[in-house]
Formats: structure tokens, C-alpha cells, sequence
């Protein structure tokens, strides 16, 4: 599940969105968006972003994944059960738990409130390694031998993950098999970083190309730094002219102070807009003189600058990114084993290898 940290309503609504109540539990926040080439780093439907709009809190969301572990009963052996053991104590004072064993609480689960680490375990689960159940050679009532050898093999439940994730919550109960279950509600707090998608609400999605410090950025005459600079490419093929007229619609809003309804076929019309933006001294068409943030001198072009709601996807980097040099192979054909959920290797074909061979190696 993932929920925004800071969402908003869009200053340019529709009546759909009023129907569906979009407005009372929005998916994104109304960005400052400059539609410019800036750097390299902003062509084929990248963004660049301000940092400073991300420190405030721009697109940062919390990510929250179930962990269950369930503890068996077999009847059959004997009722023997799974067991929840205690954290490892180290052997020296000050008697502390070990490092992987550092979030348990005494009972062998983690507490909630926790922060736990990648390969930290949550629950110190062990099981029965059962020997000699069914051996009738040896003499005993009914021809069965009992079990002369219980010993327990650790199988703890681990988290496994880049980034830190704090215990939210924790249930223990049991489910239709009557087995014990426990079930850990994990927490992430993420802040957006090169490689997560966004989209706006015309379906123009991209990924962030690029974080800039806003002293780097152009600045209008009152000093505003735009959130978001779009690509001017993404325009005249997708001919999403609707963007541009949410930006002039959205920027008129914010200057009188009210919202607009931008249903297709109706709503607040252009030439409305436009007396609005030329009653409050801007440009009727919604473009501004923007000053370089690196040279101080103003560009050579108008900028059409104002607000865009933009959309946070569950698209991002962390949950994606995947890499290995040494790992698990399979057995029958010795080669590396497929997939990032079974820490899998990298395919090397023929056009990775022809740049591996122009450069050199």
C-alpha cells in the first residue's frame, strides 16, 4: 500500500473528479512546472526536479508490506509445534542481543516501533528436524519406533531490502488451519529520487532525469523557482493541448484565488482565463521572462510557467533496481538463476558485449 505524505487537491478540476470524490483522497500535489529544455537530462519525457520542493516534502510518500510468518503443529509426529525462540544474547557484557537480533523484543518477535535493517530478523522462528519417525525394524508396541531424537533447525524470518523499514504494527493470531500467525505491518518513508515515475493527469508519465539545487534553477521577476521542468518536446506528437490550458487555467486560480472547472467541452473558457491574467498584469497567454540561475542573465525565449498537478506512480527505483556479481546458480545447467525476487544475474547479449568490446575489454 502506498500513501502520499502530502497530497492536495488540484486547482483545476472536473466534474468527474467531483463524482468520484478524487478531491477528497488525491494520488499527487500541484507543481510549479516550467515547460523548458534544461540540461541534457530532460529529453525522451524526463523531468527535472527542484530540490528543494523535495526537502519540503514534494512527492514523498510511505510504503507499507506485510510479512507473515505462520508456526505449525504436526499431529501427526507426535504433535511436535514450531517454536519461537528468544534473541541471541552476546557472551560478554553488557549482555546485549546480537546485531541480527537487535530489533527482537524477549518473546522473539520485533517490537513495533522498530527500525529494522536489511537481514535483520523479525521473527526467530525454529523448527523440528524429525529423524527415525517411521522406522518399524525397531521393536515397539504396534510396530512403530518412537522418536528418539527431536533437535530444532533455525528459520527465522529476515527482511531483505536496501533501505531501512520500521515495525508499524504487529497481530498475533491464528488462521483457518488453526496455526499460529503472526503478521508484521512493515513502514517506509520515501522521498523521491532519479529513476521514480510521475505523471500528470493527461497521461504524459516520465521519469526524474535530474535533481537540481534551486540556486541552479530559473527564477521569475518574484523570485519563484519552478517544482518541475518539462521537456517542450513531449507537446507538438502527444498533442495534449489540455496540459497547457490546465497550466494558464491553474496559474489564473492561483492568482484570483479560486479554483476552475476544466471539464472538456465546458467549463471555464480561455477567454476568461485571459482576462483574468491580464486584470493581474501577467501575460494573457500564461508565459513569463525567466532569469538563468547560473549565468543571472534572462533567457532568449518566453517560458510558459505555472501550475500542473502531477501524479506520484508506484513506479519507483528502490523497488526495481538489481544487480549482482556473484550469486545463486541453477542446478541442472549451472548457469545463474533468473529473476530479482531470487537474486538472479544480468543477461549479457550480443549489442551489451559490443560496447563492452568498444571499450577495451
Amino acid at each position: 500500500m502506498y500513501l502520499l505524505a502530502y497530497p492536495q487537491r488540484p486547482v483545476v478540476k472536473t466534474k468527474p473528479i467531483e463524482l468520484i470524490h478524487y478531491d477528497k483522497l488525491p494520488a499527487g500535489a500541484n507543481a510549479m512546472v516550467a515547460v523548458m529544455s534544461y540540461s541534457g537530462f530532460d529529453i525522451e519525457d524526463a523531468t527535472v526536479m527542484n530540490k528543494a520542493s523535495l526537502d519540503r516534502g514534494y512527492g514523498r510518500c510511505f510504503v507499507y508490506r506485510n510479512q507473515k510468518c505462520v508456526l505449525r503443529s504436526y499431529s501427526k509426529f507426535n504433535n511436535i509445534k514450531d517454536r519461537i525462540m528468544g534473541p541471541i544474547v552476546s557472551a560478554e557484557p553488557p549482555y546485549k542481543p546480537i546485531a541480527k537480533h537487535s530489533c527482537l523484543d524477549l518473546d522473539g518477535i520485533a517490537a513495533p516501533g522498530e527500525v529494522v535493517s536489511n537481514r535483520s530478523v523479525m521473527v526467530n522462528k525454529s523448527s523440528p528436524v524429525v529423524s527415525n519417525i517411521d522406522d518399524t525394524s525397531l521393536p515397539n508396541v504396534g510396530g512403530r519406533a518412537a522418536m528418539d531424537s527431536t533437535a530444532y533447525k533455525d528459520c527465522p524470518v529476515t527482511y531483505r531490502g536496501i533501505e531501512d523499514v520500521v515495525i508499524e504494527k504487529v497481530m498475533i493470531t491464528s488462521n483457518s488451519e488453526e496455526s499460529f500467525l503472526i503478521k508484521l505491518l512493515l513502514r517506509q518513508m520515501r522521498r523521491p529520487e532519479v529513476g521514480d515515475k510521475f505523471s500528470s493527469r493527461h497521461g504524459q508519465k516520465g521519469v526524474i532525469g535530474l535533481i537540481v539545487p534551486q540556486e541552479d534553477l530559473p527564477f521569475n521577476v518574484d523570485g519563484i523557482c519552478p517544482d518541475m521542468v518539462m521537456n517542450p518536446h513531449g507537446f507538438p506528437s502527444r498533442m495534449t493541448v489540455g496540459k497547457l490550458k490546465e497550466l494558464v487555467a491553474g496559474k489564473s486560480a492561483l492568482i484570483a484565488g479560486t479554483l476552475h472547472d476544466g471539464t472538456v467541452f465546458g467549463g471555464t473558457t480561455i477567454d476568461e482565463i485571459s482576462e483574468i491574467m491580464l486584470k493581474y498584469g501577467f501575460n494573457y497567454n500564461g508565459t513569463e521572462v525567466l532569469t538563468s540561475g547560473i549565468t543571472g542573465e534572462p533567457l532568449s525565449a518566453y517560458i510558459y510557467f505555472g501550475p500542473i498537478y502531477y501524479q506520484k506512480l508506484k513506479h519507483m527505483v528502490l523497488d526495481k533496481i538489481h544487480g549482482r556479481s556473484r550469486g545463486p546458480r541453477a542446478v541442472l545447467t549451472r548457469q545463474p538463476t533468473e529473476g530479482r525476487a531470487r537474486d538472479g544475474g544480468l543477461r549479457l547479449g550480443e549489442m551489451e558485449r559490443d560496447c563492452l568490446i568498444g571499450h577495451g575489454v
